[in-house]
């Protein structure tokens, strides 16, 4: 009985310490991995005692130990990758889920799109309705204007013509008074016409022969004033045959105003100058008429040797 109670401490001790280094192996690979032989393990000071108690009674098996944690860290593999499965079965599901929102999102748009075009359709159609009433009732209301109007119009059509009866009536009544009136103003302007050109005839047989005796009167006082150069002017043998052009001013009362040379010999032209200012004075007529054709003479006089 001795003897079994011997060998049953040892076990049972040997158990709690696989136990105390499983729990503290497993505590260690959540935090921080390392290998075995470099094992952190954190315990509260009781279970380091108790530990340490174990230890100091009980020599331990390090191939175990090894073997049990590597069994740990099968284990533990084993669960990441059963957790990254789900991981990536739970992401794929998201994703899933999230394209199905979309797609749900997107019917959802489309659907809100349709309604809206078919609201805009059918406030387009209203619209249309509406303008085509307006339209109807414009037409209508032009409709009866217009019918208005063609009675009005036949009505004034009416009055114009018995306007234009009367007013044709008038008219050929102003026609033939007009015509009458026209024959007397034509006839009276005929004899008018006629009588004006019998006083035309007249008056240009008295103007010419008025211009004649004019110019007969002229020619007669340049010949008086040519008789006056002769009886005042100098002349000598060299002048023979040579001539000079005068332009004379004269006064109403024939006192010389000026004599200016134009073409001719010079000595002649100078001598003859002399002579028409040694006259003082040249016959003029008294009548104006004759004078003012008179007041500037032209004259080619020639020396008589």
């Amino acid at each position: 009985m001795a003897k079994s109670d011997s060998l049953t401490l040892p076990l049972v001790y040997s158990i709690v310490i696989h136990a105390v280094i499983a729990g503290v192996l497993l505590i260690s690979f959540e935090f921080t991995p390392s290998t075995p032989e470099a094992m952190e393990v954190n315990l509260d000071q009781s279970e380091l005692d108790m530990s340490e108690e174990i230890v100091s009674a009980v020599t331990v098996d390090k191939s175990k130990v090894q073997q049990q944690a590597d069994k740990i860290r099968q284990k533990k593999a084993e669960q990441e990758a059963a957790e990254q499965r789900r991981i990536e079965r739970l992401e794929r599901q998201a994703e899933e889920a999230r394209k199905a929102r979309e797609r749900e999102e997107q019917r959802r748009k489309e659907i809100q799109r349709q309604q809206e075009l078919e609201k805009q359709e059918a406030e387009k159609a209203r619209q249309q309705a509406e303008r085509e009433k307006k339209e109807a009732e414009r037409l209508a209301e032009e409709r009866a204007k217009a019918e208005a109007a063609a009675k009005e119009a036949e009505r004034r059509k009416r009055e114009a013509e018995e306007a234009e009866r009367r007013a044709e009536e008038e008219r050929r009544k102003r026609e033939e008074e007009r015509r009458k009136r026209e024959q007397a103003e034509r006839e009276a302007a005929e004899r008018e016409a006629q009588l004006q050109k019998e006083m035309e005839e007249e008056r240009a047989r008295r103007q010419a022969a008025r211009r004649q005796q004019v110019m007969s009167e002229v020619e007669k006082y340049q010949a008086l004033i040519q008789q006056t150069i002769q009886r005042n002017w100098n002349v000598d043998d060299s002048m023979r045959g040579k001539s000079c052009e005068l332009t004379i001013r004269v006064a109403p009362s024939g006192f010389v105003k000026s004599v200016d040379t134009g073409s001719g010999d010079a000595n002649v032209c100078r001598s003859a100058q002399n002579a028409v200012l040694k006259a003082t004075t040249l016959p003029v007529s008294e009548d104006p008429e004759i004078y003012e054709q008179m007041s500037t003479i032209k004259l080619t006089v020639k020396p008589q040797l």
